[in-house]
């Protein structure tokens, strides 16, 4: 066991290098800090001296790969990417265009997200299973049939119907929660239950349908006959059997989507106003900060390896096979 988990752990640093690469190719090479600049200043009557005078306060002034005014080691180190890419192999992220810490932002914003994300994972994860367990339990009876009517009915409606319906019965109409906003500490319970509780609904169908074709496939084997055979009830069969034997394929979806817990929901916090890692993200897309969106797709794409790499080691404890890997 391990040694699988240190081949794992062994595999994320090309990986990381191989995404640092690639998003200083896209930031730098495919979009050069000329365009950058044009892009911040204004296409129209941009003069070069304000390009140059834009590039220059912010560092893109400098060569790509290799300086060759510099000597040694400077003429790597004084470059756009020893300054703007090797850095965030440390989660030094720099400053912002605008010339705001990015990892003080990050570090302030992050727990509006997490307060988010955390209960929608669980809640959500918890009723797509409990959902998807009742279809397979009543399966083949008017009441699946009705389960899955509902199903394609929640995955066919916008995410967008979602906020906005919500914030208009349940925060307009019955006043129940404030509409949009956020405060720090126990008073943040006001302003998530209802984004929580939209992001649970609005995953529910196509959630419980993944669950469910999980379970099917699990109670098809002989083992579930087997177990039926013996006498075990129904219920038995799906909590002891069909549910721990669909484990792997669960983590996989859980710990896969563990990115979100901390990057944010772009759309959720964009249009309930909280000030969380999505809705900075979006901010700095809008008003074009090339530093934070570098930032935010790094800092996202390493979240996401992160997530691979523990959906593997939970493997390792939910299936013995692996462990001999």
């Amino acid at each position: 066991m391990i040694n699988y988990i240190i081949r794992r752990l062994l595999y994320v640093l090309p990986v990381l290098v191989g995404v640092n690469i690639l998003t200083f190719v896209l930031f730098f090479v495919v979009n050069s800090p000329d365009d950058m600049a044009r892009m911040q200043l204004g296409d129209k009557h941009v003069s070069q001296a304000a390009v140059d005078n834009w590039k220059q306060q912010r560092g893109y002034d400098l060569p790509l790969l290799w300086n060759e005014q510099q000597q040694g080691l400077q003429r790597l180190e004084k470059t756009i990417f020893f300054e703007k890419s090797v850095g965030l192999f440390v989660f030094d992220f720099g400053v912002s265009d605008n010339g705001r810490d990015i990892m003080a932002d990050i570090s302030q914003r992050m727990w509006p997200s997490l307060a988010i994300a955390i209960p929608s994972l669980i809640f959500g994860v918890l009723a797509n299973i409990t959902f998807a367990l009742l279809l397979i339990f009543y399966r083949g009876s008017y009441l699946e049939s009705s389960g899955l009517f509902l199903c394609i009915a929640l995955m066919s409606i916008s995410g967008l119907f979602y906020i906005i319906a919500g914030q208009y019965f349940v925060g307009k109409l019955l006043a129940l929660t404030p509409i949009s906003g956020y405060v720090p500490g126990l008073d943040a319970f006001r302003f998530i239950v209802l984004p929580v509780f939209i992001g649970v609904v609005s995953g529910l169908g196509s959630g419980a349908r993944w669950y469910r074709t999980l379970f099917l496939e699990e109670a098809a084997k002989d083992y579930v006959r087997t177990a039926k055979a013996k006498g075990l009830s129904e219920l038995e069969v799906l909590f002891r059997h069909v549910l721990n034997n669909a484990m792997i394929p669960i983590l996989t979806g859980i710990v896969v989507i563990l990115p979100s817990l901390f990057m944010g929901s772009l759309i959720i916090e964009s249009f309930f106003g909280i000030p969380g890692l999505g809705s900075y993200t979006i901010d700095a897309i809008s008003s074009q900060d090339f530093a934070i969106v570098r930032a935010m797709v790094f800092l996202g794409s390493f979240l996401y390896i992160i997530g691979l790499l523990l959906t593997d080691i939970s493997y390792t404890f939910v299936d013995p096979r692996v462990r001999l890997d």
